[in-house]
């Protein structure tokens, strides 16, 4: 008797369960279940990109919402490094080919000042002082200017073969990769000479330097690795291997993460950028990115990093949340330095040749 209750209340419950299959909507019977709703893809970040096409002899201008190119600039010969100023007014470039940096005017596209440099100029920077420092590779010094008109103050000794170079937050120092000794030579700001240097291993090309000024990064080639420097001590307290021999580093607005671009050789490219946790100093993420990825650079939201590729002329548009790459833009050839700007980019032609002839102030 029991098991024929258990049986009838059985197929009760069954006949029940057929019902309610039979009673859904008659306009989505026979259909496929809607598919769950993709994530959105995380916004743009407004403003723009300055990308030193070297090998193209010309600046590219991205824009960084819709990641297309809005104008190349012609007429700097072999721009290696280009650097947005600390207003956004005023870019500068360094030309390789003609031992100058260049001053460019960011709403006009017009040269506001040129100045010399030392032989075969590198990067860049504009310091929290006011002052413009221009890294001398050939020549083995850091030469120093006045402003955005860019008058002279002399050079400063460092030795070997001084490449990137950044300024502490708080404008104290200048630290600079020194890409013949291996080490980051780091200079007072104030009295503009080389206070102390730091080995950190061999091919040094940029640095980074922390919000709090006590620690920089920088990529070593061999073996391929960014090191974290003490700045008070004075010694190296970290190392992660990353994929290839680094070029660049970029450290994002909270110093949680660098970026390393990690370029290799032409013999043997790499075709990734390693995000790298600055507290544990490892590997949070690899991301595919072009061949030899060899310039980055994070927006101040810290949502994008755009990384240039060297040896397939585009740049790398990494969604650092995603870690992924979310687009590939085309520039120039052999595309080095890039700086971002929070500006849009200016109205203009699509292609502006360069006056270089403006008044020199060196």
């Amino acid at each position: 008797m029991k098991l024929r209750t258990e049986a009838l209340l059985s197929a009760l419950l069954l006949a029940v369960a057929l019902a309610g299959c039979a009673g859904g909507d008659p306009e989505t019977a026979g259909q496929s279940p809607p598919r769950p709703t993709p994530p959105p893809r995380s916004a743009g970040v407004t403003g723009s990109l300055w990308v030193a096409d070297e090998g193209g002899n010309s600046l590219t201008v991205l824009d960084t919402t819709a990641d297309s190119v809005a104008t190349t600039l012609t007429g700097i010969q072999a721009p290696h490094n280009v650097q947005v100023g600390r207003d956004a007014a005023v870019v500068y470039a360094t030309s390789a080919g003609t031992d100058t940096v260049v001053a460019i005017d960011a709403d006009t596209y017009t040269v506001a000042a040129t100045a010399e440099t030392g032989s075969h100029p590198a990067h860049v920077i504009e310091a929290p002082n006011g002052k413009v420092y221009v890294a001398d590779s050939e020549a083995g010094t850091v030469s120093v200017f006045q402003g955005q008109d860019l008058r002279s103050l002399g050079r400063i000794e460092v030795g070997g073969m001084p490449h990137g170079l950044r300024a502490a937050p708080d404008g104290s120092v200048i630290v600079v990769a020194n890409h013949m000794t291996g080490a980051l030579d780091v200079i007072d700001a104030r009295t503009d000479q080389k206070t102390f240097s730091v080995p950190v291993g061999e091919g040094p090309a940029q640095v980074a330097v922390s919000a709090d000024g006590w620690h920089a990064y920088t990529g070593v080639t061999d073996p391929a690795s960014v090191v974290k420097v003490d700045l008070d001590s004075r010694t190296v307290v970290g190392r992660v291997a990353v994929s290839a021999a680094p070029v660049q580093v970029y450290l994002s607005p909270d110093d949680a993460m660098v970026v390393s671009a990690d370029q290799g050789s032409p013999d043997a490219p790499g075709h990734a950028a390693s995000l790298i946790d600055t507290r544990t100093m490892s590997v949070r993420a690899t991301v595919e990115t072009g061949a030899g990825p060899h310039g980055v650079v994070i927006d101040s939201s810290g949502r994008r990093a755009w990384v240039t590729n060297s040896y397939d002329d585009s740049v790398s548009v990494i969604d650092l949340a995603g870690e992924r790459v979310s687009t590939t833009i085309p520039v120039g050839k052999g595309p080095n330095g890039i700086s971002y700007s929070p500006r849009p980019p200016a109205a203009g032609a699509s292609d502006i040749a360069l006056n270089l002839t403006a008044p020199a102030h060196g």
